[in-house]
């Protein structure tokens, strides 16, 4: 198993995160809930995640941090080097590897 010494992470702007969740197939609302943002009802009674709007907004100067795009990258699969894969709760011998 190669040992991970060195991150390269990036903080993106906002059409890059409304571009990565695009493509991950997400609303803004499962994004925000996949990720642990808060939501609020909306004033027509719907769902929205304010700050999740403020992240992809172009006029907000708040980004999303670059660890934690880094893991909503993971978490939808887009990361450009690294994968997520569950921990083996069994050791690898030869007869199961």
């Amino acid at each position: 198993m190669t040992k991970i010494t060195h991150l390269a992470l990036h903080s993106p702007n906002g059409d890059e995160l409304k571009a990565a969740r695009l493509n991950a197939g997400l609303s803004q609302i499962e994004a925000a809930t996949l990720m642990g943002y808060p939501l609020q009802t909306g004033s027509r009674g719907s769902l929205q995640s304010r700050t999740w709007q403020a992240l992809e907004s172009a006029t907000d100067a708040r980004n999303m941090p670059a660890p934690v795009f880094a893991l909503f990258q993971l978490l939808t699969d887009q990361h450009p080097t690294l994968t997520l894969a569950q921990k083996n709760s069994t050791p690898a011998t030869p007869e199961n590897a």
